[in-house]
């Protein structure tokens, strides 16, 4: 605990002028609370501005069960937000590791899901100029890109949750001074001091130095966080164009990827891999892959291993197949909705209606029935019944997603159409119709 009298930096302002215009007036407002220096000033600012007319908020604690203190700490906070009349909740989490995960990163993945489970949409966070410098030479030792070396925004939006960092541009020392002045009580964590994290080294031993030599190192590492920002921010957009034109139903087409120069190959390629959740690659192993991509025999199917699934060219196209197969239902009642992409995790994939002639005569809300292959299916076409097997193996599709394409019969159990392949040639009318497109979403896999 600490106290001092010394005059303190007006920091309500920080929140002020941070405070998104964009925010609904119907936003849940919560403060992650850990009991540590740096949100207890932002839990005092916060009810300062509320108790000014600013917005409501309650603060939630995560209790990771990592320290012996623990519990002493969400008393603490408990005790704190009672003084203050500040509506309180403590949320408590196992703490799992992934892999070569540390604990660190375990434990913040597990405070984030913590957030996002919790009632409010809006989370206050007390990350400072301090942690953003540290977290710039971080992602540097680690060799991160653009996106990496951007470090923490003010606002970010993840999901269905914002996270608000309204004191990055406040330093630690700034924070203890106002600390101090309005002797403002708070939590030590002991693992802060133990040097063998690498940021705990940072911060104890190496930034130390480093100020000495440059005493503006935090603002110019912010500095260089907000460059990095710009510079990924283009990158993204000049991605989304190359997505829009090399992707389509969730497969890469290699004749339009041919056309992008080898950097912008590999950014829409560990885009696209991130979107469909195959998870992370080593640099050698997409390398190899793109140029597989080029070099690989015809009758060869080259494969990208990455952290949660796999990736694979076939007929001119890289399709995503997830490590993890999906338990397929064997059926599944859906109704026709024709301006509604139809999310469907357990069949990996999503399915939309496009209208255009040769299409299927279909009424909005109209039943529809989705099933598995079981063999032996055949569907109407201008030249006779063709095998269900025989359309998909025609299609380009991949023997790993045969079995899982879903199979779209009427009510009365008649096979209508095998989405993005073809449909039921005597059901489908001379006149416009619907067409169904089935998009893969193998991300969905790794969310269940």
């Amino acid at each position: 605990m600490a106290a001092s009298r010394k005059t303190p930096p007006d920091l309500v302002e920080c929140l002020t002028q941070t405070w998104p215009d964009r925010v609904s007036g119907h936003s849940v407002l919560a403060l992650g609370l850990s009991g540590g220096l740096d949100s207890v000033v932002l839990l005092h600012l916060m009810r300062r501005w509320r108790d000014a007319g600013g917005p409501a908020f309650s603060a939630l604690h995560v209790h990771h069960g990592l320290s012996v203190y623990a519990d002493d700490w969400a008393d603490f906070c408990a005790a704190l937000c009672a003084d203050w009349d500040v509506p309180f909740a403590v949320a408590r989490v196992e703490v799992g590791r992934a892999g070569g995960e540390s604990l660190e990163a375990a434990a913040r993945r597990a405070r984030y899901r913590a957030y996002a489970a919790g009632s409010a949409d809006v989370i206050a966070l007390a990350h400072h100029l301090d942690d953003q410098a540290e977290t710039v030479l971080l992602q540097l030792l680690r060799g991160g890109g653009p996106h990496a070396l951007a470090a923490m925004p003010v606002w970010r939006r993840e999901g269905g949750l914002a996270l608000w960092r309204p004191l990055l541009g406040v330093a630690r020392g700034e924070l203890r001074a106002y600390a101090e002045a309005h002797r403002l009580g708070w939590v030590d964590d002991d693992s802060n001091a133990d040097p063998r994290w690498r940021r705990n080294w940072l911060r104890l031993v190496w930034l130390p130095e480093l100020a000495r030599a440059q005493p503006d190192y935090r603002q110019a590492l912010a500095r260089a966080a907000s460059n990095m920002a710009d510079a990924a921010a283009m990158l993204d957009e000049l991605a989304e164009q190359d997505t829009a034109a090399c992707v389509r139903d969730g497969r890469v087409e290699l004749a339009a990827l041919a056309a992008l120069s080898a950097p912008r190959q590999r950014q829409l390629l560990l885009r696209w891999a991130q979107a469909q959740g195959l998870g992370e690659s080593s640099p050698a192993a997409l390398e190899e892959f793109r140029a597989q991509l080029w070099s690989a025999a015809p009758d060869r199917n080259p494969g990208w291993c990455l952290s949660r699934g796999q990736a694979q060219r076939y007929r001119g196209e890289v399709w995503p197949l997830p490590l993890r197969v999906a338990v397929t239902p064997d059926a599944e009642t859906v109704c026709f909705a024709p301006d509604a992409e139809l999310v469907l995790p357990a069949w990996c994939g999503a399915l939309s209606w496009q209208r255009r002639p040769g299409g299927l005569p279909l009424l909005e809300g109209q039943p529809l029935l989705l099933r598995r292959r079981r063999g032996g299916e055949r569907l109407r076409q201008a030249v006779g019944a063709k095998p269900v097997k025989t359309l998909l193996q025609e299609a380009g599709v991949p023997p790993a997603w045969r079995e899982s394409w879903p199979l779209i019969h009427d009510a009365a159990g008649r096979l209508l159409a095998l989405p993005s392949v073809a449909v039921d040639s005597e059901s489908a009318g001379a006149q416009e119709g619907w067409w169904p497109v089935w998009r893969l979403r193998t991300g969905a896999v790794e969310e269940k």
